[in-house]
């Protein structure tokens, strides 16, 4: 290789690196840069979070998340070993007469998302597995009390006229750590069946009278009960075909994600319905939301709509709103950057996930609670733009307004719908696993629709005849997968000065490629002519 083509090689190569790292630098390193953060908490809420961190990950957010449960996660904010908390619970709250103090740390509630408290249960009649279970609010506390201790009880047959029931053992799986969900179900019976639910309490050994909410589940020795940790403990305990007979308490979204079936729960209007996006959307018109953005649901447990799912409620983030321990302003950065994402373009998962998504003022007022993030860098966003379901350009709640209503053979009386949503007047069963509950179907007002609330095994499975699931390993226990979409950056690099900045860059680096080497070739070579 001659002198000047080695020149020309030496000065055309880094130019051309240039070029390279300029075109193909990714738009969260030409934005910005964010540091790690931790939390700790709610699994109830979990898989929304868990679907959230894995796509603000393009943007160069790693978000550590801890599904410990509400008090486990109160406890490590409150104690500084995390980021941010998430919990069904605020804090102040008395457990068994124990005060849940507020920690020293300054901190605010922002709700996240919402969704119903379902009750998934595994039973087979006839060999089939039941997909159609219906319960009241009464007889559920009944069952979780141990008044009720066989599938076959008079009041479990009279929510169900449609199904025969087997003399089968009642086996409630309860959590046994500390967790919203309890806190959520406990606070229903002791404002609902007070008397059912302080009886059992005085039965367990606890102190308080009356009982009230708790985030520990109290289990009386010998009564048949079983404890797991965490949503994925419950309910991947009762989806093991050995669990025939178990019912558990467990947010909806992980029944829903694991293909099984939950109760529809009889509401003040008279009828059984399931915990989907619209039916809490309905139900949480009546919560009253606190100056600090808790929540209130005595409206909710009483609400006269007959969509309305009554077990429906909030999840909140603990955020900080001061730099202090080993919180910083650049987690600040960080924080506050998927706190935006997750408040405006995240809630669009949200009933694809088993939740159901934020109404606009509760949007509205998180944005507000965002401001507080030290360190985070503002956002400009358009409420208009947020593509939530729940939003309407009238301010209603879309979601809840667009409702549809239960068929007349989910109202309480001598006739029930059958997994494929006709009306069953005899037992023997309640469906052979074809399945119907693959939708979140427009429904209708028509005696005998179906409103395609999904909870049938939909894949059309074979069906172990003992146990009534599924032969081919299609339902399995203990799921993590979550649902990820692709969303826009939140930083706007697509539109920003940066991205012009480097094409400007990059075009300059292209000339010097192009016209660089021979006009310093062309003078060095007439330098060495002289």
């Amino acid at each position: 290789m001659n002198r000047r083509a080695r020149l020309r090689r030496a000065l055309v190569l880094p130019l051309l690196a240039a070029v390279a790292a300029l075109v193909f630098v990714t738009p969260a390193e030409a934005a910005t840069t964010y540091v790690p953060i931790s939390g700790a908490g709610s699994t109830w809420s979990s898989n929304a979070i868990d679907a959230w961190r894995a796509n603000v990950a393009q943007f160069g957010m790693k978000v550590n998340f801890q599904a410990s449960g509400s008090s486990d996660g109160r406890n490590q904010f409150g104690n500084g070993t995390v980021d941010f908390g998430v919990s069904e619970i605020p804090y102040g709250r008395s457990d068994n007469g124990v005060v849940d103090s507020p920690p020293a740390r300054k901190f605010a509630y922002m709700p996240i998302v919402a969704g119903g408290t379902s009750f998934m249960y595994n039973l087979v009649a006839g060999g089939k597995r039941v997909e159609n279970l219906r319960l009241s609010g009464e007889t559920v506390t009944k069952m979780f009390t141990g008044v009720i201790k066989k599938w076959d009880d008079p009041a479990i047959k009279a929510d169900n006229p449609g199904l025969s029931l087997p003399a089968l053992q009642v086996v409630p799986v309860v959590r046994s750590d500390g967790s919203g969900t309890t806190a959520q179900f406990s606070l229903w019976m002791s404002k609902r069946y007070p008397s059912l639910w302080n009886a059992y309490c005085k039965k367990a050994g606890r102190k308080s009278n009356p009982c009230g909410e708790t985030s520990n589940y109290p289990v009386v020795p010998g009564s048949g009960f079983t404890a797991q940790n965490g949503s994925l403990g419950v309910s991947g305990y009762v989806a093991q075909k050995s669990s025939v007979g178990s019912i558990t308490y467990v947010e909806y979204s992980y029944p829903l994600n694991q293909n099984f079936p939950v109760a529809k729960l009889l509401n003040d209007s008279g009828y059984y319905t399931l915990p989907t996006a619209s039916n809490v959307a309905v139900g949480l018109l009546k919560a009253t939301i606190n100056s600090d953005l808790t929540q209130n649901l005595d409206g909710v447990y009483g609400n006269g709509d007959r969509r309305t799912y009554p077990l429906s409620s909030y999840s909140y983030m603990i955020i900080p709103t001061k730099a202090e321990g080993s919180f910083t302003e650049a987690k600040g950065k960080t924080l506050g950057a998927f706190a935006y994402y997750f408040l405006c373009e995240g809630q669009q998962q949200a009933p694809k996930l088993g939740y159901s998504p934020l109404p606009i003022n509760l949007v509205k007022a998180g944005l507000t609670q965002v401001d507080k993030i030290p360190g985070r860098t503002d956002q400009n966003i358009d409420i208009k733009k947020c593509n939530n379901p729940t939003f309407s350009s009238d301010g209603t709640n879309t979601l809840a307004r667009t409702a549809p209503y239960p068929p007349a053979c989910d109202k309480k009386g001598s006739t029930q719908c059958g997994a494929d949503g006709k009306t069953a007047t005899s037992g023997g069963g309640s469906g052979n696993g074809s399945g119907n509950g693959s939708g979140n179907g427009s429904g209708g007002t028509t005696p005998n629709a179906t409103t395609g609330a999904g909870t049938g095994a939909g894949t059309g499975a074979a069906i172990d005849p003992d146990t009534g699931l599924p032969i081919d390993g299609s339902l399995t226990s203990g799921s993590t997968d979550v649902n990820a979409l692709a969303v826009q950056s939140p930083t706007g690099y697509a539109d920003s000065p940066v991205r012009f900045a480097l094409i400007g860059l990059a075009a300059f680096a292209l000339v010097g490629v192009a016209f660089g080497p021979p006009l310093l070739t062309r003078a060095l070579g007439g330098r060495r002519s002289s």
